[in-house]
């Protein structure tokens, strides 16, 4: 038992580095995505903890600005999710996608694998702007080699019901939905995790 024991590595430990889709906006801690998404991969089996650093508000640049301390040593993959806000202010997509390849080469050189969490443009910004800001992702996740989950708000959009009442962010049952529809991506991440860890 003692050997076995010893021999366990713990959780594998995730962090969702995000904007306030990540965060929980106006919503209580156990209702955040990083919870929700632990509370389905723990029913399905996995020793895992998910990390909440979102933060409401933040750019691309933003979670540049930040990665080092809100990616602890010790974390085994990273989540990434941000873009939306870059989106909402109409940044230019090169900025945006600039600053995320830097998220990714900044934790790639610490070791830390990341599954890339997609957004894409509301079709209002036209659809010049729509077509260069969605095609970030696509292009992030084969120049790095990165699952890429394609729309981190896929599940809830256009469902009144699924929104908080201004319109753009997930209520409670929004979370569980956009936690149920990107758990199969983040198992089969996990599973590679593992991999890379068993080497």
């Amino acid at each position: 038992m003692t050997e076995s024991h010893a021999a366990s590595p713990g959780p594998i430990k995730l962090v969702a580095l995000g904007d306030s889709l990540t965060a929980g906006y106006r919503l209580p801690s156990d209702a955040a995505f990083p919870t929700v998404l632990e509370r389905l991969l723990k029913a399905k089996g996995a020793d895992v903890t998910v990390a909440n650093a979102g933060v409401s508000g933040d750019t691309a640049t933003g979670g540049l600005d930040r990665v080092d301390w809100s990616v602890p040593d010790g974390t085994a993959g990273v989540i990434l999710e941000l873009g939306a806000n870059d989106m909402l202010r109409g940044t230019d997509p090169k900025v945006t996608e600039g600053a995320l390849a830097a998220i990714i080469e900044r934790l790639k050189a610490r070791g830390i694998p990341v599954l890339l969490a997609g957004m894409q443009a509301a079709p209002n910004l036209g659809p010049d702007y729509k077509a260069r800001f969605d095609a970030i992702y696509p292009t992030l996740a084969k120049r790095y080699d990165l699952i890429l989950y394609p729309f981190f708000l896929d599940g809830i959009i256009g469902d009144r019901a699924q929104h908080l009442d201004d319109g753009l962010h997930p209520n409670a049952r929004g979370v569980e939905t956009i936690a149920a529809q990107i758990l199969p991506t983040v198992e089969t991440f996990l599973g590679g995790l593992r991999q890379g860890a068993s080497r």
